[in-house]
């Protein structure tokens, strides 16, 4: 008989919190253990463990979809696992778990040198960041080891661990204070703590995470689906690459400004009626017409070029593309097309200042804060006023006009090609510039395109969920 502690969490804090410890208890005393289970949910914690009950304990169990500190189980044998493993089958899982530290190896020998990498990661993404990744540094080299830090900061990732790096070490150091994507390091032996632990102590680190690092594992209890969803996303967000990777990034981030917009307007009228537009902003009507004309929709091409110009440099492109975005709209009335520009100049601009300009270690701080938005706004908002605003905005009227000016014939085929971009490949990339270029059409005040474009997009789901009501063998 063993006696096991546990902790259970999910990101809500309700439901799998509560079903997982319940499973857990009723699995291990199935199985003649002793069991006291903590629960870390929405209403606080629960049957919190004692420093005596974890004393006792022969296993740590973590159930939990959500980071759970594990400092207080130090020197503990700990199975970490998901909530939905907890209640799928709580006795295997506790067989795993007392089996897997039955077979756990002896603690490794700290002197053997070996191949290290790490991440480092603060809020700010300033100065933790990179004491931490010079702590870790110095530390690994002191005790023979070779190491390579890969620091996430406010300037983007720097010191980026490619996949040999990862493949050819024997663990990893996460030295972070924020939330680190661990999924290019699975199978390896993983180690975590805070910025300031390494910038205090940073052999003391390295010793501790030789000694204690756990593989990253799958969870156990089966196919965990929506992390499967998760990393084929990632999977295929990662094969795309320049200019079109940059492009849906934007139209990502725009995509909820203009469906809130669009529906407050919609709403709007239907209440107003078709002179929503001219309604006082004092009425109910009036009001949902202008938050969503005049919030959402006029913040959806700055948004757009902000996270264009962030696919390409990181943070520090936010403001600059942002700023570029609302120039193209209010100062030269280059509209959709001007805000792609802007994203765009300002992505590569800030990009390249990066990587030119070249700063004192203690004056690093300065360039994500001050020097790369300053200059990248300067140069981008100057371009766009006196260089690009102009050929643009008039490409953007003629396009404009010239959609305009469409009979009923030519608009039916725009309509009909419009359509099929839209449901030819199921989402892929011919659907979503056909969304874009809709979506953009929306400043201009063309609405036919993007009535086409949503009538054709709602076909192949509709009509795959009638084929599974008609045809369900």
């Amino acid at each position: 008989m063993s006696r096991i502690v546990a902790v259970t969490s999910c990101p809500t804090g309700i439901a799998h919190t509560f079903m997982a410890a319940e499973s857990l208890k009723r699995g291990a005393e199935a199985l003649d253990n002793t069991i006291k289970v903590e629960t870390q949910g929405s209403v606080g914690t629960q049957d919190t463990l004692t420093a005596a009950d974890i004393q006792a304990a022969d296993l740590v169990i973590i159930a939990a979809d959500t980071k759970v500190d594990l400092t207080r189980f130090k020197g503990k044998p700990i199975y970490e696992t998901s909530t939905n493993a907890a209640i799928n089958d709580a006795q295997g899982l506790v067989k795993k778990a007392l089996a897997q530290v039955a077979t756990q190896p002896a603690a490794q020998d700290v002197t053997t040198p070996k191949r290290i990498v790490g991440i480092t990661s603060c809020p700010t993404g300033i100065a933790h960041t990179f004491m931490a990744a010079e702590g870790l540094q110095k530390g690994a080299e002191a005790l023979g080891h070779t190491v390579k830090v890969e620091t996430q900061g406010s300037v983007g990732a720097q010191n980026t661990l490619t996949t040999a790096d990862i493949q050819a070490a024997d663990l990893v150091i996460i030295a972070a204070d924020t939330k680190v994507d661990l999924t290019r390091f699975k199978g390896k032996a993983i180690y975590e703590t805070s910025t300031n632990a390494v910038i205090n102590d940073g052999q003391g680190v390295v010793k501790k995470a030789i000694a204690q690092a756990k593989a990253l594992a799958s969870p156990a209890g089966g196919t965990d689906y929506v992390a499967a969803v998760q990393a084929a996303k990632a999977e295929r967000s990662s094969s795309r690459t320049g200019a079109y990777k940059h492009l849906l990034t934007g139209v990502s981030y725009m995509i909820p400004f203009v469906v809130a917009g669009g529906i407050l307007i919609a709403l709007g009228f239907a209440f107003g009626g078709i002179n929503a537009d001219k309604a006082p902003v004092t009425s109910l009507a009036g009001a949902l017409f202008q938050i969503g004309a005049n919030g959402g929709f006029v913040l959806f091409v700055p948004i757009l070029a902000g996270f264009i110009a962030y696919s390409i440099a990181d943070r520090p492109g936010l403001a600059p593309g942002m700023i570029g975005g609302l120039v193209a709209t209010t100062i030269t009335g280059a509209g959709f097309l001007g805000g792609i520009a802007a994203g765009f100049l300002a992505g590569y601009t800030v990009y390249y200042l990066n990587k030119w300009i070249k700063l004192p270690r203690n004056l690093a701080g300065l360039m994500p804060v001050l020097i790369l938005p300053v200059l990248g706004t300067l140069i981008v908002g100057l371009l766009m006023v006196f260089v690009i605003g102009t050929p643009v905005h008039w490409l953007n009227t003629a396009l404009t006009d010239w959609l305009k000016g469409l009979q009923t014939a030519n608009a039916v085929v725009l309509g009909l090609v419009m359509g099929l971009m839209m449901a030819i490949d199921m989402g892929g990339p011919i659907n979503k510039a056909a969304y874009a270029v809709a979506v953009g059409l929306l400043g201009s005040q063309i609405y036919g395109p993007m009535a086409a474009v949503m009538a054709a997009g709602m076909t192949p789901p509709l009509g795959l969920a009638l084929a599974t009501v008609l045809f369900k063998d």
